[in-house]
């Protein structure tokens, strides 16, 4: 387990694969947008890829010691990378999102800002003005309509990558593949609250997205079905006071 430090205000968590055009725009997005948040760091889990992400992420390093590359010897998937990010995370808050460069940085310091209210355990992005096309578009609006109807977690887009939240209630959430794409109604389920914060969505820059439809559908429906039975499953959390 990595040593906290309080010093350190966020850690921004990048899962990424396959993104060698993207990474250092993005990097150099990051580093303009986090102006107000130092001291932070920004942590790279390039997730097996077999391009040369990891020599541009190595190349941008030089120049940037806040910067950390993490990876994963074979690609393990989103959650996974998001999970070894925050557990190597220095910071009590995490803020994440994606390496395809669609997730603008811009927002991260109102999503963080979010979180001064004790109460908010989660800021989850919302993007407005998708650039996906109509197909993709359908598709999320049918998931995040079936996910909403089932788990009643009052969010519209669960699928946003821009996030904040506090590492500890992250880490006490059950740990499955497409935790990320379920992390309101968890988050929810431990008795927090969530916060929604609009976000414009942009097209990629470059690159191809290494999600499809089919490789998620009946995993997904899956998923639902177990996040909807620990939701079921949950009971009030006691309130514990040593007697002294």
């Amino acid at each position: 387990m990595i040593e906290q430090n309080a010093a350190t205000r966020v850690s921004v968590v990048v899962p990424v694969k396959n993104e060698a055009p993207n990474v250092l725009p993005l990097i150099e997005e990051i580093e303009r947008s986090c102006a107000t948040l130092t001291p932070f760091e920004v942590i790279y889990v390039d997730d097996g890829s077999t391009d040369s992400t990891v020599a541009e992420l190595e190349r941008a390093r030089l120049t940037r010691p806040w910067l950390r590359i993490i990876r994963h010897k074979a690609s393990c998937g989103q959650s996974a990378g998001v999970r070894t990010g925050v557990l190597a995370a220095r910071a009590a808050v995490i803020a994440t999102l994606d390496g395809d460069g669609q997730n603008d940085p811009a927002f991260i310091p109102k999503l963080v800002g979010a979180l001064d209210d004790p109460k908010m355990a989660l800021a989850a992005g919302q993007r407005v003005g998708r650039k996906d096309g109509a197909y993709k578009k359908w598709q999320s609006r049918i998931a995040n309509g079936v996910r909403g109807w089932v788990l009643k977690d009052a969010t519209r887009d669960t699928g946003c990558g821009l996030k904040a939240f506090r590492r500890d209630v992250y880490l006490a959430l059950p740990y499955f593949d497409g935790l990320h794409r379920f992390m309101p109604a968890l988050v929810k389920r431990e008795g927090f609250h969530i916060a929604h914060v609009q976000v414009v969505d942009r097209p990629r820059h470059a690159g191809r997205s290494n999600y499809g439809l089919f490789d998620r559908l009946w995993v997904g429906i899956l998923d639902l079905a177990g996040v909807w039975w620990l939701i079921r499953r949950r009971r009030r959390v006691p309130i514990v006071q040593e007697i002294l």
